[in-house]
């Protein structure tokens, strides 16, 4: 089990007039290989979650092991942690600082104090996992589009060689297609390394269209945590909280209700199109 999450809270400003509860005692089973997406309406408490899983923020109550030891521990090495734990922030470009891209990607490997030759193959590794070719290694990060300095700043922490990946609103202002770029690489990079993935988002689609498990919170609690379909059968509980299930998933729903026999669990463009070409007997 990589992560373990056991009766975490976490307060802001605790004990003064602006004390906050971010979090409100979560439990969570991360498993290795994993791809999780974390949703939940602006202040819901997501982001403060994925800031406890590499020790950015230590909870005011509570306990999280990582490959069962504690990471709260006096012994416990959070700079390894912080090596197996990828966080990639929002808005992740804010974070490049390098004069080129290559430069950029080599920083956390060789502040691992490995070799020349081991950094800069981590940094050519990593870049062709995001899909970035050597026309692109002596550029500067700031000369390059939104997307490409997504895939930057996910290279510079997929060239430390972690076990889990946590990105946090990766697609945020991008367009579709940079959105779907993204994305499309990180599935792949789940598939061919099998690492954990921790995917926060505010799009509905994205989040059924990836991942293999969605944990809903909502006022600093998990108030749902279970696959695409499970969780999007409660369609009118996320409404009442401000989410909404995939746009698909109510076109299904009015279908059914207007009589056409049909699978209404879908969550997917190509699922809704199997199910209403089955319905036709096509």
């Amino acid at each position: 089990m990589a992560i373990k999450i056991e009766d975490l809270s976490y307060v802001y400003s605790e004990g003064d007039a602006f004390e906050k509860r971010a979090l409100d005692h979560i439990h969570l089973m991360i498993p290795d290989g994993q791809f999780i997406g974390i949703i939940g309406h602006t202040g819901s408490g997501k982001s403060t979650l994925i800031q406890h899983l590499n020790g950015l923020l230590k909870g005011t109550s509570g306990k999280i092991f990582y490959n069962d030891q504690c990471i709260y521990d006096e012994k416990f090495e959070m700079r390894k942690l912080r090596e197996k734990v990828g966080l990639v922030f929002q808005y992740p470009e804010y974070q490049l600082f390098e004069a080129t891209v290559f430069d950029d990607v080599c920083f956390g490997p060789k502040n691992e104090g490995l070799s020349e030759e081991e950094v800069k193959q981590r940094a050519e590794e990593a870049l062709r996992q995001v899909g970035l070719s050597e026309e692109y290694y002596q550029k500067s990060p700031f000369e390059l589009s939104g997307g490409q300095k997504r895939r930057v700043a996910i290279a510079g922490i997929l060239a430390m060689h972690p076990e889990v990946l946590v990105l946090d609103e990766p697609t945020a202002g991008l367009d579709p297609k940079g959105r779907d770029e993204i994305l499309d690489q990180v599935a792949k990079l789940h598939e061919e390394r099998k690492i954990t993935v921790i995917l926060v988002s505010h799009s509905m689609e994205d989040v059924a269209n990836y991942v293999d498990r969605i944990i809903v919170m909502n006022k600093g609690k998990v108030m749902l945590d279970g696959t695409p379909k499970e969780v999007f059968l409660h369609y009118k509980e996320l409404e009442q909280i401000g989410l909404a299930a995939p746009k698909v998933t109510y076109v299904v729903k009015e279908l059914e209700e207007k009589g056409w026999k049909i699978n209404a669990d879908v969550t997917t463009v190509e699922e809704a199109k199997n199910a209403i070409l089955k319905s036709l007997g096509k």
